[in-house]
């Protein structure tokens, strides 16, 4: 009986340092490709060592534990192809697996370098924030053979129209560095409540970024900000209303919407930065005016150069059909015969 009993207790330890052996996180060598050349190596570490906390990432490369071709280095080295990386031990968390639901979206544009679809209003673009999931994990989801997507730009979980998605990483790069250069063209539609008088129009208003005291992210002018500029174009006025070009010259947070709150003008339909009772008006239909459900912002059209040919790009997207619905409500007949003011 004893003889049996050491026996069993000799498999149950096997047992027990197998597991432990299998549980024991290790040194790991990764060697870096074209395609991972250019990022950071604190994004690369955050990318791999997925359910790891982002303070120890930091921790680790601060303390020489992450090493490229055997040196230390600083959490702002870009990764060169080639390089050899020792990522240490780290115990990766283990999190529910949750269930991403595939879906479609209308794809504007594709190839073997970009994916260009056309967001509809009140999805968000990615997980984050309260979102357990947005465009990309979906689009993830749906294309599980696809080795990298990533989001080129984003838009305001409210917003329609043109998200651009990379299917490469030196395609990411390259749309980057345009985007940083200001050769990206991005225009907007977005219809206004009030008596809009310029044909033309530049707001340079410096924006400043925080939080509230529930951690909604918020923007408002302030002196100090990140220098702003937008310009607006006059399309068509309607008795309150005047539907403009946005023209983004920079690309911050919330820019387009609080460049016109602040200049006195609101988006219809802005849950943020709007008029609240005249949202709550819109949402129910008043004589010939359709309801509105949604903040009237559109990402209309794109131009950019491709990252792989060279050629210049120009995608466009029709304005939301709630939308136009909307304006099509808005014309009266004194209206019909109005000439558009021509833009520049």
């Amino acid at each position: 009986m004893k003889d049996l009993e050491r026996f069993s207790g000799k498999v149950a330890q096997k047992r027990h340092d197998a597991r432990a052996s299998q549980a024991q996180p290790e040194v790991k060598l990764v060697t870096i490709s074209g395609e991972d050349a250019g990022q950071r190596i604190d994004n690369f570490l955050l990318r791999i060592c997925k359910g790891v906390p982002k303070s120890h990432i930091y921790r680790i490369l601060r303390s020489g534990e992450v090493r490229v071709n055997k040196r230390r280095i600083d959490q702002t080295y870009r990764l060169e192809a080639g390089d050899v990386v020792r990522v240490p031990p780290v115990r990766m968390a283990e999190k529910p697996v949750q269930t991403v639901p595939a879906a479609d979206f209308p794809i504007l544009y594709e190839d073997s370098h970009l994916l260009i679809i056309d967001k509809p209003a009140g999805v968000a673009v990615h997980g984050g924030s309260g979102v357990s999931y947005g465009v990309i994990e979906q689009l993830r989801a749906k294309r599980p053979e696809a080795k990298f997507l990533e989001l080129v730009h984003r838009l305001d979980r409210e917003t329609s129209g043109i998200l651009l998605v990379a299917k490469k990483r030196s395609a990411l790069r390259h749309l980057h560095e345009q985007i940083r250069g200001g050769t990206v063209d991005k225009r907007y539609l977005t219809l206004v409540h009030g008596d809009w008088k310029n044909e033309r129009q530049h707001v340079k208003l410096p924006l400043h970024k925080y939080s509230t005291s529930d951690g909604e992210k918020r923007v408002r002018v302030q002196e100090g900000g990140m220098a702003s500029h937008t310009i607006f174009n006059l399309l068509h006025k309607y008795d309150d209303y005047a539907l403009l070009e946005a023209e983004l010259k920079t690309g911050r947070t919330h820019q387009i919407r609080v460049h016109l709150s602040s200049s006195g003008f609101v988006i219809a339909g802005d849950d943020k930065y709007g008029d609240f009772a005249l949202n709550r008006q819109l949402q129910k239909a008043e004589g010939g005016r359709n309801r509105l459900k949604r903040m009237f912002l559109h990402a209309y059209k794109i131009q950019f150069t491709h990252p792989e040919t060279g050629e210049t790009i120009t995608i466009d997207s029709p304005l939301a059909a709630e939308c136009q619905r909307f304006l099509h409500g808005l014309e009266a007949p004194d209206n019909a015969g109005r000439e558009e003011p021509a833009t520049d």
